[in-house]
């Protein structure tokens, strides 16, 4: 047999009862967002090869790139700037499409260059 919680609703919701539809949709994304920061934030600093190497396969890279992109990535401790991210700053710095740039790092080629971008930075994503 279930245990029967006393219907306390009404005390429990008397703060909102003055509210109109407006201030009720603001204090439901404002609390929202409370609880969805220590995700955001856990998300945005934490990551792993296999999270990077899925991003690079949703950017339209094969698995061979991906995997050496990433590995490199790794080596390097450039992991916690995002791969995806560096593909487009070397695209961007060397005035490529993504897919090209994505090839060439793959291929070993413009590694320098990233280092040199991230010099000095926090080896985190946060810091981006």
């Amino acid at each position: 047999m279930a245990i029967q919680r006393p219907d306390d609703f009404d005390r429990r919701s008397k703060h909102l009862q003055s509210l109109d539809d407006e201030q009720l949709d603001r204090l439901f994304w404002e609390l929202a967002g409370k609880i969805v920061d220590p995700l955001v934030e856990l998300a945005r600093t934490h990551t792993s090869p296999s999270i990077e190497r899925s991003v690079l396969l949703r950017m339209g890279m094969d698995s061979f790139q991906a995997g050496a992109i990433v590995s490199r990535a790794f080596e390097l401790g450039l992991l916690g700037k995002g791969v995806g991210h560096l593909v487009l700053r070397y695209s961007q710095s060397t005035g490529t499409s993504v897919e090209e740039a994505a090839k060439k790092l793959a291929e070993g080629q413009g590694w320098e260059e990233l280092m040199k971008v991230f010099k000095g930075r926090k080896q985190n994503a946060a810091t981006e």
